[in-house]
């Protein structure tokens, strides 16, 4: 039996290029007009390599969890849970305002999306977004059982609280807000947080 012939392209290149125009774009927007021009492939390379949009989607965001949104794992490692939440914090500001990307975050826009063509697109940007949450509970509830959370304090609620800042200054970033303005709103965020008693 022949062989395939083998793939005469990087796929991270391409997965890189095709990431700046779902991000600028959204998904709907990206046309495959424009993902051929970033990437440099033909659409019929593209459906080869991808299957459709939506795979090549669905790729994209696979790439963006490894790359954009390695903070969020590495911001989980932290010994407490203050600083848990200050390294989640500065890697979004970081990655919703980078000098080499859109402004704003490609989970946020590609959970906008409407329309029956861009359901399977947001499914996946759904399904994406729940293991981050997922990941951020776990890391609650441990910090909750060493006695680093209080016991009162849901660690879902609590995990839902830093997903809610974090995508709300993506939106920010997104109408232009600059680093520096988001840097002083997580600054504002990490002044005391909600579960962290007043001391006198």
């Amino acid at each position: 039996m022949a062989k395939g012939r083998p793939r005469e392209f990087d796929a991270e290149q391409a997965l890189s290029a095709a990431l700046g125009v779902f991000w600028a774009k959204g998904y709907e927007g990206a046309t495959m007009a424009d993902l051929s021009a970033a990437t440099g492939l033909k659409p019929g390379s593209i459906y080869g390599a991808f299957g459709s949009k939506a795979g090549l989607f669905g790729q994209v965001v696979d790439h963006y969890a490894r790359t954009v949104f390695a903070y969020g794992p590495q911001a989980v490692e932290a010994g407490s849970i203050r600083e848990v939440v200050r390294r989640w914090l500065k890697g979004s500001v970081e990655a919703t305002t980078g000098a080499d990307t859109p402004a704003g975050c490609l989970m946020v826009h590609g959970a906008l999306a409407t329309g029956d063509a861009a359901s399977e697109a947001k499914a996946e940007v759904c399904t994406r977004r729940a293991a981050g949450e997922v990941m951020l509970t776990e890391r609650f509830a441990d910090a909750r059982r060493s006695g680093d959370l209080p016991g009162t304090v849901e660690p879902r609620d609590a995990a839902r609280y830093v997903l809610a800042l974090t995508e709300g200054m993506a939106v920010q970033a997104a109408y232009g807000a600059s680093r520096a303005d988001l840097e002083r709103l997580a600054e504002l965020a990490l002044t005391r947080l909600p579960w962290e008693q007043e001391t006198a």
